[in-house]
């Protein structure tokens, strides 16, 4: 089998649910060790994160499922709490 790019989640099928869940504790300077398909965030405030595609984007007063590909959340300029990665 071909290797894949750690945020090629096509041989899951993009519109498909998420296969697995992770706790992400937010850093300014370390990857996520997976990269996600999207984050449930269960305490409402801002997440800042890193796209798939590496932009740096600021999401103010979320709660719930935040549909967006990340491979970092920030701990400067994140002030939700309860965040889970959808893998």
């Amino acid at each position: 089998m071909p290797s894949r790019s750690k945020w090629d989640f096509s041989y899951i099928g993009g519109e498909s649910s998420a296969s697995d869940a992770v706790e992400i504790v937010p850093s300014d300077t370390v990857d996520l060790v997976h990269s996600v398909r999207g984050l449930y965030i269960g305490g409402t405030g801002n997440v800042k994160l890193t796209t798939l595609l590496g932009t740096e984007v600021t999401f103010i007063g979320l709660s719930g499922v935040l549909p967006v590909g990340a491979n970092r959340v920030h701990a400067t300029g994140t002030t939700a709490t309860s965040i889970v990665g959808l893998i």
